[in-house]
């Protein structure tokens, strides 16, 4: 080793930064060659002379870093672009003609008694990419397998629909009907891709800005994942994620990027719409943004294509010998180049060129008007295929595309790279005109001035819908459509079921370990077994999953190269290729995302997959909310698991820790159906019934949500008179009162059951009161059958009146009726005007904190002895129990010393 006197530190942005000088009279040749480049023929040379050493360094496998950025120009240089195949003639002639339906589809949009709105500005910028993909690399379903699956800008639907209309998949009534889904059905069309209100054509929700990126990434890890287990042959399957340059600064657009690198996802290919403008303005006004998407997209190990120039700049750049046009290119600021794209092209001659007479001379042959149509790369078909073509060809690396362009390109002067573009709606008859003409389009001033203005399409026999047909048809069918293969799966038999139906007997454990005992024995079937997937964030110690791992194994593309420092246990940490179990690390946003890609595998892909997701407290509903709507959207299935749920349940943890109102979150999502079970045999019946609902013969686009908790309690065997309806409907009476004369009812959910349980005995020793407890399993099921009722009996008020479920259930039972759970009461509240009696409820409100579980209950009242008094309260109203008993109870059961109270079970993390 030698010593530090003998190494050479260097430090240069990137490169080692100790490295011992084996040879230092070579070393100072080196560098005198560089000083002596520099000296004679100047730092532009000396630089590229130094890019082309870094350059062939790769070439031999030298190990060389990175760099963060490369010049303000394109990555393919001209003579390495391959021959374009199509027919760019028609190609213009198609994207004329369906740049004009999209825009014309908004503006009509807008005519008076509608005005719904949409949006122009971004499909404008983007066309020629979108059409490039469809003309050459986007694959269709035809062929039997899932095809490409492509993330569409939210923002750029009309011009998919557009192109829809030209190949006669929609028709111009649907087109009139664009955002008014209901008024105009079934012609309506959605305002963005929303699968679930169109679900044979969008696949993939992606309008919610930054969830296409992360949803795009976990698609193709899990195709590449289905591959790997064998469940279908995804190995033609490439993943397009269009996106735009202020989409980026979204967390959830760049946080997952090398998960994609480290597996190798060259399988993805995301394309970044750098038109230079937000919603409102500038991405990056004083800087670069494509330049620092760069650096990002490098330093995350992705493969970084910048498309930047069109053709026209080629004779130029070819004439920079001293990079005095690349340094131009270098230093402009963003703000600067979105204001050339709206000035004159005289003003760009003074502006960008006009400071250097090299600069100067380069255009002097020029006019005015070619200077201006100096176009942007994004615009240009023969260099975006060469850029698409580069990122399907690329191994071993994801590929991001930084495709520059114009928004609101070809829209006209009032359109093109304004700070308001993104909100104009509507072209008025002068703009329309100049449009036309631009894209040369034989419409007459008549048809513009006379109303509102016409669709166009050149025919169904033209050439250039004939040649969309066969370029479709050539790639395997029409994108995007969405299809559902999938043959319903061969459910379990009861048999599975029964352990866990069977109760705990004198073990105590979490309602967590129930799941996860029942969820072994449906992974022992050998139909079904195959097709669960495994899905946590870090977790799956705490959760008691660690046992899946030597039989499961966690997924790794890679395998597991390494010894296990766990090896010698019978749990060890285990990873395969071939692994069942998907450990996403501590991110939530990717565990969502992998539950979405694995739960709507069953029309991606034909076959479907159980994703079961399993995530600590709170960190679901509340932290990746916007992705359950996204999951609800994609019409995606599978179970939720909300461990170690409950305000007070999760004993230590304290408030950010503490969840109670995770099922009010759910309750907003219509496409999730949430429970709150108390005991292992309601699980049982509701995870049967949720594998009915989502994967049988008539199946649903649901999925399924359960809190489960991670306090240790006696499981119960199911009671032989089991009330399966009302389990799955959201409450059965779980124990009827025996003893005392004045009747009252608790209802309960969860871990709260146990303390009513416990509320009940108190009440009859020593109150006299004869209390039935009630297991709601599901206070939102409750509420959402009610709402149907009440909706119903609105708009049929000459049949029948309809009564909801929880009010039958209850109609008999004496009240008063007191509900108490682990959550906030506004949980309970939500079936407060369908009980037949007085109500009220219990519930923690307020903030968490770290405590005793008991301690915690006291504090929130809402444990047994708070129950008890809340059901004296209520009779007390009803005057059948004296209102000094009150006192008595609170002094008794000193409910104001939070210390009195005892402590509860301890432990119990899973």
């Amino acid at each position: 080793m030698a010593s530090g006197s003998d190494r050479n530190p260097i430090i240069i942005g990137g490169l080692p930064s100790q490295v011992p000088d084996f040879d230092p009279e070579e070393t100072q040749e080196w560098l005198d060659s560089l000083d002596a480049a520099v000296d004679e023929r100047g730092r532009e040379r000396a630089r590229y002379l130094m890019l082309r050493l870094i350059e062939r360094a790769r070439e031999k496998r030298v190990a060389v870093p990175e760099m963060r950025s490369t010049d303000y120009v394109n990555t393919i240089p001209t003579k390495a672009e391959p021959f374009f195949p199509g027919n760019e003639e028609i190609e213009r002639k198609v994207l004329n003609a369906t740049r004009w339906n999209a825009a014309v589809m908004v503006s009509r949009a807008q005519r008076p008694g509608i005005g719904v709105g949409g949006h122009i500005a971004t499909f404008a910028s983007s066309a020629s990419l979108y059409d490039v993909g469809f003309n050459h690399f986007f694959r269709g379903k035809d062929e039997g397998d899932g095809g490409d699956q492509v993330f569409f800008q939210g923002h750029a639907s009309p011009g998919i629909y557009a192109r829809a209309f030209l190949l006669d998949r929609l028709s111009e009534q649907n087109l009139d009907a664009f955002r008014q889904e209901k008024s105009k059905a079934p012609h309506g069309l959605s305002s963005y891709p929303h699968p679930r209100l169109m679900p044979d054509f969008w696949e993939f929700p992606t309008v919610s800005m930054g969830l296409g990126p992360i949803g795009a990434i976990y698609q193709a890890r899990m195709n590449r994942y289905m591959h790997a287990r064998e469940i279908a042959d995804t190995s033609k399957s490439h993943v397009w994620a269009f996106l735009g340059d202020g989409e980026m600064d979204e967390p959830e657009s760049l946080g997952q990027l090398t998960i994609a690198a480290r597996e190798g996802l060259d399988n993805l290919t995301f394309v970044v719409n750098c038109n230079l403008q937000r919603l409102d303005g500038p991405v990056r006004g004083n800087g670069k943004v494509i330049q620092e998407l760069e650096s990002v997209f490098r330093g995350a190990g992705w493969n970084v294509i910048k498309l930047v120039w069109d053709r026209s700049w080629d004779p130029l750049l070819a004439q920079d010998r001293d990079g005095v046009l690349v340094n131009r290119m270098n230093t402009t600021p963003d703000g600067q180049y979105q204001t050339y794209a709206t000035e004159s092209g005289a003003y760009i001659r003074e502006h960008f060129f006009g400071d250097d007479q090299r600069l100067r001379a380069m255009v002097e042959g020029m006019t005015d008007d070619q200077i201006l149509h100096l176009g942007r790369g994004g615009h240009d078909h023969r260099k975006i295929y060469a850029a698409f073509k580069a990122a399907k060809e690329h191994k071993g690396q994801p590929t991001v595309i930084l495709a520059k362009t114009i928004k609101g390109w070809t829209l006209g002067p009032n359109f093109e790279g304004r700070n308001a573009t993104h909100q104009m709606k509507k072209l008025t008859v002068a703009d329309l005109k100049g449009f036309r003409d631009r894209l040369h389009l034989p419409i007459s001033d008549k048809e513009l001035e006379s109303g509102a203005p016409p669709y166009y399409h050149p025919g169904r026999d033209s050439e250039e819908i004939q040649y969309m047909h066969d370029r479709r048809n050539s790639l395997g069918g029409y994108v995007p459509t969405r299809v559902v293969r999938a043959e319903p799966l061969a459910l379990p038999d009861e048999k599975t079921y029964a352990s866990v139906k069977k109760g705990s007997g004198q073990q105590s454990i979490a309602t967590t370990m129930a799941f996860v005992r029942l969820l072994k024995d449906l992974m022992r079937d050998k139909e079904l077994g195959k097709r669960f997937v495994l899905i946590a964030p870090d977790e799956y110690r705490t959760f008691g999953m660690d046992s899946f791992f030597p039989s499961a194994k966690i997924y790794n593309p890679l395998g597991q190269q390494y010894e296990s420092v766990d090896r010698d246990l019978l749990l060890a940490y285990k990873e395969s290729p071939t692994g069942q179990m998907l450990h996403d690390g501590i991110s939530e946003a990717g565990c969502t995302a992998s539950l979405i890609a694995a739960g709507s595998a069953y029309a991606t892909h034909g076959e479907p997959l159980i994703p079961v997701y399993v995530f600590y407290s709170m960190f679901g509903f509340q932290r990746t909310g916007d992705q359950f709507w996204q999951m609800a959207d994609q019409l995606a299935r599978g179970f939720v698991l909300g461990a170690t749920a409950g305000r007070t349940t999760l004993t230590g943890e304290g408030l950010q820790h503490a969840d109670g109102h995770s099922q009010l979150l759910a309750s907003t999502n219509p496409g999730c159906v949430a429970y709150d079970p108390a005991y292992g045999f309601e699980i049982a019946h509701i995870v049967q019934d949720g594998l009915r609902r989502m994967y049988g013969p008539d199946s649903e686009n649901v999925f399924y949500y359960l809190t489960v908790y991670n306090e240790p309690i006696q499981h119960p065997a199911e009671p032989e008179s089991v009330d399966v309806e009302g389990i799955l409907k959201g409450i059965h009476r779980y124990s009827a009162g025996t003893s005392g004369s004045i009747p009252a009812q608790i209802m309960a959910s969860g871990v709260a059951v146990p303390w009513a349980i416990e509320a009940q005995k108190i009440l009859a020793e020593e109150w006299n009161v004869k209390a039935d407890v009630w297991s709601a399993t599901s206070w939102n099921e409750l509420r959402r059958d009610a709402i149907d009722v009440e909706r119903h009996n609105l708009l049929h008020p000459e049949e029948e009146q309809r009564v909801p479920y929880v009010t039958r259930k209850l109609t008999g039972a004496q009240g008063p009726f007191v509900a108490v759970s682990d959550w906030m009461r506004a949980v309970p509240d939500q079936i407060a005007r369908w009980v037949p009696g007085s109500y009220q409820s219990l519930g923690a409100d307020g903030f968490g904190f770290a405590d005793t579980r008991g301690a915690a209950r006291r504090f929130f009242h809402i444990d047994a002895q708070s129950i008890v008094v809340g059901v004296l309260t209520e009779l007390a109203k009803e005057g059948k129990v004296d209102r000094s008993a009150l006192k008595q109870a609170i002094d008794r059961y000193q409910l104001l010393d939070v210390s009195a109270a005892d402590p509860g079970a301890a432990g119990g993390d899973a």
